[in-house]
C-alpha cells in the first residue's frame, strides 16, 4: 500500500481543519500523502435537538460505516462524540496530543459582567446546568451550526454570548473573540473535550501500527479517566456530566461533576491514581457520585 491514504471526516469547516491538522502531522512523521473524504453524518443535517437524540454517535456513525465498507482508510472524530461502548470492528488507533480542554465564551463581557437576563446560547445541557449555576438569571437559548453561525448569533445582537469550546475556536483562528475562558472549578469540561481520536478497521493492523505515531500517552490516558466516568454513568455526552484529569507524573488528578439542568444541585467528586489504572480510576469514581444521588440528577437525559 504506496498510495494515498484515505482520510474520512465530517465536512463542517471545524472538522476539516482538525482533520486537516491530524493528516499534517501524520504525513510529517511517515511521509505517507493523506487523501481527504469528507463525509456528511445525521448529526450534520438533522434539524432535531441533539440532547434529544441522545448527542452519542450522531456525528460518528457515518464514519465508522465508511470504514466498515472500505471506502476510508481511518477517520478523525472529536473524541467528545464518540460513545464510550467500544465496537469490536473499530480500533482506536491514535489520540494525539489534547488542545485546550476548556469551555469558552464568546460575547462582550465576562459572564459576571452581562446585563442580567442576558441569552447565552448552547445546546448542551452539560454547558446549560453550570452557567445556571454560575448565573441563574440569564436565559440559556439552545442553539444548533457550526461555530461561524454561532458566533454570528453574538455578533447580529440575537444572543448576548455563546458557549463554545475553546479548542474548536482555535482552531479555527478565532480566539480573538474570546471573552472567558472556564477554568474547571467553574465549568467542568466534556469528557474528551479538546482532543481528537483517530479510528481505523480493527482488522487493519498494518494501519493501527501505522497510525500509532500520532498516539499520545499521555493524553489517552487522561480521556481514558474521563470517558470511564460518563461509561459508568451510563450517560451518552448529552447528559449534564462534566469532567477532566490533569496529569501530573505518572498519576492523575480527577475530577467529575453531575448537574442538575436547573443548576440547583451537582454531585461533584475528585480522586488521584495511576495513570495505568486510568480506566478503573474513572469507574471507581462514577460509582462514588452515584452513591451520592449522581443518577437522579440527570433525571429525564438520554441514557
Amino acid at each position: 500500500m504506496t498510495g494515498p491514504l484515505r482520510m474520512g471526516t465530517r465536512r463542517s469547516l471545524m472538522a476539516t481543519t482538525q482533520s486537516g491538522l491530524v493528516a499534517a502531522r501524520f504525513t510529517e512523521l511517515t511521509g505517507r500523502a493523506v487523501e481527504m473524504v469528507g463525509v456528511t453524518t445525521y448529526g450534520d443535517v438533522t434539524k432535531g435537538d441533539l440532547a434529544q437524540m441522545g448527542g452519542t454517535g450522531v456525528f460518528v456513525s457515518a464514519l465508522r460505516d465508511k470504514l466498515i465498507e472500505g471506502e476510508v482508510d481511518f477517520a478523525v472524530h472529536s473524541l467528545k462524540d464518540l460513545p464510550t461502548t467500544p465496537d469490536p470492528r473499530i480500533a482506536l488507533a491514535a489520540i494525539p496530543p489534547r488542545d485546550d480542554h476548556r469551555d469558552a465564551l464568546v460575547a462582550g463581557a465576562k459572564l459576571a459582567d452581562l446585563p442580567p437576563g442576558s441569552k447565552v446560547g448552547t445546546g448542551s445541557p452539560r454547558r446549560i446546568a453550570q452557567l445556571r449555576m454560575l448565573r441563574p438569571d440569564i436565559e440559556c437559548v439552545p442553539i444548533r451550526g457550526n461555530g461561524e453561525t454561532r458566533i454570528g448569533k453574538v455578533t447580529s445582537g440575537e444572543l448576548q454570548g455563546v458557549v463554545l469550546a475553546a479548542a474548536g475556536l482555535r482552531r479555527l483562528g478565532r480566539e480573538s473573540e474570546i471573552a472567558q475562558l472556564f477554568e474547571v472549578d467553574e465549568m467542568l469540561p466534556a469528557p474528551g473535550q479538546g482532543a481528537l481520536a483517530v479510528e481505523v478497521r480493527a482488522d487493519r493492523t498494518d494501519l493501527i501500527e501505522l497510525l500509532g505515531v500520532l498516539d499520545d500517552a499521555v493524553t489517552r490516558a487522561a480521556v481514558t479517566a474521563e470517558r470511564a466516568v460518563l461509561n459508568a454513568l451510563e450517560a451518552g455526552c448529552a447528559a449534564p456530566v462534566g469532567a477532566y484529569s490533569a496529569v501530573s507524573g505518572h498519576d492523575l488528578n480527577l475530577t467529575a461533576a453531575v448537574v442538575a439542568i436547573d443548576g440547583g444541585h451537582a454531585v461533584r467528586k475528585s480522586t488521584s491514581g495511576p495513570s495505568s489504572a486510568a480506566w478503573d480510576l474513572g469507574r471507581d469514581l462514577a460509582a462514588g457520585m452515584i452513591a451520592e444521588g449522581a443518577g437522579t440528577l440527570m433525571g429525564e437525559q438520554p441514557h
